[in-house]
């Protein structure tokens, strides 16, 4: 999610602007426009559900995006599940928890996704694999305008939430102390918060990133193996309280066809995941942030095809060169940059704040919103169908990959020139 290059720093007085009463705005109509994360355009019915592996740090958390039966009588997911992230957020902000919190709350507290939780798995065919990594500051939940667009056009999506300290917030769940009486509590289980944590004093950020984006991916490998597990039949114990029947998942992935995606420092989670693991057939990095990945990855070790979609005003020279460095002579290997977008265009945040707001803490940029999302998800739809082999038909915005077309231009507008020394 929420990463600039140094001495760019990222909203730091963000959280009046989050919504600013972002439910909605009166038009000229007088009709009244509510701010809400887009609906999939896709043909299939989304559902969602969480899964959590094992009572530790080690296990697999995730959010799984799907196509579901129609589920009229379910509400629709809730966007941030718990006042933890809220805090999270507040640390990562550099706000008092009390303060953030309660602003999150008010502003952002009843926004929901246009999911339902743990609808029923539309059965009848195999569908392709999508293993997703959030951003630094971010967690499994906020970039679901992108995962339930994938998901209604088909795809299994698993939005991993990473545990090496770089979400805002996330947890596992232990055993209660015994100290605990039973009778006072519903669950013999409580979750354990991990926090973001903050480069210490001293301390050299590719060092920490590098060993982040690591545990990242393996993160990754570990969702792709658990989702497999499940498709082979095998009993996936989930300690989270779910009425969600994993068995129906059973045969339900396509196994030949799985790619990973991710925003930001989740793109460069992208890079490091295809260079350790053959089974993702492609990767798509959204405006990835690229001090994380090591050097050992640019001599060759990334095999397979690789899109890049940037927005066009995060990115910066060096960054880019290491894109190019990546992608030189190989002709799958695609850039492309979005007009009008800032870093914030991928991330749900940008729906869910008010126009003036939204511009002034960066969240939006000049184009739409969904504009913006529709040519990202769309370029990389097309990209998926290329190098899955898929029997769709969203090679009719083959020409986005290259870019061609409205708000889109190939490679970078990007100034190389400006690159500084190694």
């Amino acid at each position: 999610m929420l990463r600039l290059p140094p001495g760019r720093g990222w909203l730091r007085a963000v959280t009046p602007g989050l919504s600013l009463k972002a439910p909605m705005e009166k038009g000229s109509s007088s009709t009244e426009k509510f701010y809400r994360i887009p609906e999939g355009k896709g043909p299939h019915s989304v559902g969602c559900t969480d899964l959590m592996t094992e009572n530790a740090a080690e296990g697999s958390f995730l959010r799984l995006y799907y196509p579901s039966c129609n589920a009229t009588d379910k509400e629709e997911a809730r966007w941030i599940p718990d006042k933890e992230y809220y805090q999270g957020l507040s640390d990562f902000l550099n706000m008092y928890r009390i303060v953030g919190e309660r602003l999150f709350q008010y502003y952002v507290g009843s926004v929901t996704c246009p999911a339902k939780p743990n609808a029923a798995f539309k059965l009848g065919e195999k569908y392709p694999l999508l293993i997703f990594s959030h951003g630094l500051g971010a967690f499994r939940t906020i970039y679901s305008a992108i995962c339930i667009e994938m998901a209604s056009q088909g795809f299994i999506v698993a939005a991993v939430e990473h545990r090496d300290e770089s979400a805002s917030a996330t947890y596992y769940c232990k055993k209660r102390s015994i100290s605990v009486p039973e009778e006072e509590t519903t669950s013999h289980m409580e979750k354990e918060w991990i926090y973001y944590r903050k480069l210490k004093t001293g301390e050299e950020e590719r060092c920490l990133r590098h060993k982040q984006v690591q545990q990242r991916a393996q993160e990754c490998i570990k969702a792709l193996n658990l989702i497999l597990k499940i498709n082979s039949g095998e009993e996936v114990t989930n300690v989270l309280n779910s009425n969600f029947d994993w068995n129906s998942l059973k045969d339900s992935v396509d196994t030949s066809r799985i790619a990973v995606m991710g925003h930001s420092f989740g793109g460069a989670t992208v890079i490091e995941s295809l260079s350790k693991e053959i089974r993702f057939r492609c990767g798509i990095a959204l405006d990835a942030w690229m001090l994380p990945v090591g050097d050992d990855i640019y001599q060759n070790s990334v095999q397979q095809p690789l899109l890049f979609i940037n927005s066009e005003k995060f990115q910066w020279a060096d960054n880019i060169l290491k894109m190019k460095q990546l992608s030189s002579n190989d002709t799958n290997k695609k850039m492309i940059t979005i007009k009008g977008t800032v870093h914030q265009s991928f991330p749900d945040f940008t729906f869910v704040s008010g126009e003036i707001i939204g511009r002034f803490f960066k969240l939006k940029g000049e184009i739409d919103p969904n504009e913006a999302i529709d040519i990202s998800n769309h370029a990389s739809l097309a990209f998926l169908q290329k190098h899955l082999s898929l029997k769709r038909d969203f090679d009719k915005w083959d020409s986005l990959v290259d870019g061609i077309g409205p708000n889109v231009i190939p490679g970078t507008n990007i100034d190389l020139s400006q690159a500084g020394p190694e």
